[in-house]
C-alpha cells in the first residue's frame, strides 16, 4: 500500500511557475506508475501527466504539453510536477497517483492511490 501527500501549491501570476511535489510511504514505491490529475470547480477530474516506475518515460495532456514536466526520485520516494508559463485555465485542485504494474494510462481508474490534493491557483 501506498501513502501519497501532496506539497508546493499555492497562488502565482499567470506566466509564473510552481512545483508541486508528492512523497510516498509504504514499499516498493519503484514499483508504481505515477501520475498526477486536476479538478477544477465543477469539472471531471483531468489527467495532466505521467511517469513510468523508472522514471523513463513520460507522457502529457496535450493542454500542459512543453509547459509541465514530471520527474521522480525513486530513491527519495517523490515525484515531481515543473509547471512553467502557467495560465489562469491551470487553476485547480492537483492530486498525484500511484499505479500497480509500473505503468499507466490517463484514466483515473488505472490508478490505486490517491493523494489529498494541493490548489493551484493562477491569476490573471
Amino acid at each position: 500500500q501506498v501513502q501519497l501527500v501532496e506539497s508546493g501549491g499555492g497562488l502565482v501570476q499567470a506566466g509564473g511557475s510552481l512545483r508541486l511535489s508528492c512523497a510516498a510511504s509504504g514499499r516498493h514505491f519503484s514499483n508504481y506508475a505515477m501520475g498526477w490529475f486536476r479538478q477544477a470547480p465543477g469539472k471531471e477530474r483531468e489527467f495532466v501527466g505521467g511517469i513510468i516506475w523508472s522514471g523513463e518515460s513520460t507522457y502529457y495532456a496535450d493542454s500542459v504539453k512543453g509547459r509541465f514536466t514530471i520527474s521522480r526520485d525513486n530513491t527519495k520516494k517523490r515525484v515531481y510536477l515543473q509547471m512553467n508559463s502557467l495560465k489562469p485555465e491551470d487553476t485547480a485542485v492537483y492530486y498525484c497517483a500511484a499505479a500497480g504494474g509500473g505503468y499507466s494510462g490517463s484514466h483515473p481508474d488505472e490508478y490505486d492511490y490517491w493523494g489529498q490534493g494541493t490548489q493551484v491557483s493562477v491569476s490573471s
